[in-house]
């Protein structure tokens, strides 16, 4: 939106103001297109701290101008984007920047766009190309009661926001015409509903690993993060690839916090995929940044792109030690705070981190027991990989050997992944219903008052921890996946068994012989 501030007498300075906004992790603060249009020289300057791509908008927008069939001012003129202290990039302030000067020259009424915001990058016919980031825009248009100018292809992303008015175009000749009232845009209808999720995996194409499905079961109700620990074919892969099969469909508010992560990454949103929690599976090749953020421009990582969704890294004793443990914060808060000189951004990072690995480096013989032909001091390495505060935050660890040729040669299908996720969905009612959170979320209060203990139990739990050296996090974590298992199970308490099992699964990076006696206390 704009207006003057002169007179509108010819050859008078007059000033324009639109509004339009940028990226700010993702968030999307307002700034204020200010074109001046004054004596002097003719020319066109760019100041309040644009980058590039924004200061290559001169040359853009003066050929869209004359392409469109408008005239270009031989004036002096001088566009200001303020704030001045937030950076501007990318191309989105062209037909802001485009419309300002027609409204200042007196082209176009400056009355018929004081309620509209406005973005697009701009091609040199006056093509108006899409951009990047148009979700948490489209979100703070609507917060401020504005309707929302955007390029055609963007259009279906921004009309997410059920109550925007979002007015699509490809050309800046169709946003002049309606703002002369020449030929209305209709605005773009809200068409897209949540996805019923559809894979073309299922459970039933697992066959056997009975324990395995047991623990995906319970992470799944719970939100818990799993490690599964194997030889090389024993399904670890296809079991964590059919995860996202069994569990709860997303809500409006998780499909929306999604889509703006990934509508300001480099990869952008994609509409087939709103309201289908994200799976990312990033190579072990990743960097830090790759992981959890950063660069020069401060973009979401890995874990944010996974944000309501599934992390998956394969071959984890492949990834470097240090990018692992730049998990360990993110894993623990649900979000990830990135400073650099000139700019902070948070982003948020709640994920389920699934996570497989071999047993030693040799890997391909080894069955836990007999075969393995690794050296202790080999395995020592291999293990040492991980850092223990890592393992500390995975609340499952389970074991996932060979299977046994009958049952890959059995033709019976596995339980399907629909049944599965009815038990995870009833779980997960329980659990909102209970403490409005699932159990991976519990802080410790809560845990205090939804995860109590009889007494038999709490000695069982305090001599697992004084044997093992368990630590304090760890006791929590247990205490949360017996949670699950009970709510699995339509239990209002914990009972013995709950408990018993969750140790189970916390007892994998012990030793052989601590794993027996696991067993025996319980």
């Amino acid at each position: 939106m704009f207006f003057y501030r002169a007179s509108k007498k010819q050859g008078s300075m007059s000033l324009a103001i639109i509004y339009s906004r940028t990226n700010d992790g993702i968030d999307a603060p307002l700034v204020s297109v200010e074109v001046d249009t004054g004596n002097g020289l003719p020319s066109l300057s760019i100041v309040g701290l644009p980058e590039t791509a924004v200061k290559e908008s001169r040359d853009r927008v003066r050929a869209a101008i004359l392409n469109s069939n408008f005239e270009f001012p031989a004036r002096r003129i001088t566009v200001n984007l303020a704030p001045a202290d937030i950076p501007k990039d990318g191309g989105r302030f062209d037909l802001p920047i485009a419309l300002g000067i027609l409204a200042a020259s007196g082209q176009i009424p400056l009355d018929a766009v004081n309620k509209y915001e406005f973005i697009g990058e701009l091609s040199l016919g006056g093509q108006l190309r899409s951009v990047k980031g148009v979700l948490p825009t489209a979100f703070a248009a609507n917060k401020a009661n504005r309707g929302l100018f955007v390029p055609s292809e963007n259009a279906s992303e921004a009309a997410l926001i059920s109550n925007l008015s979002v007015y699509p175009a490809t050309h800046l000749g169709q946003v002049t015409a309606h703002l002369l009232a020449l030929e209305l845009i209709t605005p773009h209808a809200h068409t897209v509903s949540m996805q019923q999720a559809s894979y073309q995996v299922d459970m039933a194409d697992v066959k056997g690993q009975l324990q395995a499905k047991r623990a995906l079961e319970i992470a799944a109700a719970g939100g818990h993060n799993l490690l599964m620990v194997g030889p090389p074919g024993t399904g670890k892969t296809m079991l964590a690839s059919r995860l996202a099969t069994i569990l709860p469909p997303m809500t409006e508010a998780e499909a929306l916090e999604t889509a703006a992560i990934a509508s300001i990454s480099d990869q952008g949103f994609k509409i087939k995929n709103w309201g289908l929690r994200p799976v990312r599976d990033p190579h072990h090749t990743s960097s830090g940044v790759a992981l959890v953020g950063g660069g020069a421009k401060v973009r979401p990582g890995e874990i944010s792109l996974a944000h309501n969704g599934v992390l998956f890294l394969d071959e984890l004793t492949e990834f470097d030690r240090k990018v692992l443990d730049v998990l360990r914060e993110p894993l623990e808060n649900g979000e990830i705070s990135i400073s650099r000189a000139a700019r902070q951004a948070t982003y948020p990072a709640r994920f389920q981190f699934i996570a497989a690995m071999n047993p030693c480096p040799q890997g391909y013989d080894c069955d836990f027991k007999d075969n393995c032909r690794c050296t202790p001091e080999q395995q020592k390495r291999h293990r040492s990989r991980l850092s223990a505060p890592l393992l500390d935050r995975i609340d499952l660890h389970i074991e996932v050997p060979r299977l046994p040729r009958k049952d890959l040669q059995s033709g019976e299908p596995g339980e399907p992944s629909a049944s599965i996720r009815a038990r995870v969905v009833a779980a997960r009612e329980y659990q909102y219903v209970r403490q409005g959170c699932h159990n991976s979320a519990l802080d410790s209060r809560s845990i205090d008052k939804y995860c109590q203990l009889a007494e038999a139990d709490s000695a069982l739990l305090a001599r697992a921890m004084d044997k093992f050296r368990l630590s304090a996090r760890a006791y929590h974590r247990i205490l949360k996946v017996a949670r699950s298992i009970a709510d699995l199970a339509g239990s209002e308490s914990i009972q013995t068994p709950h408990i018993a099992e969750a140790l189970g699964y916390r007892s994998l990076n012990l030793s052989e012989t601590s794993r027996n006696e696991v067993t025996f206390t319980q």
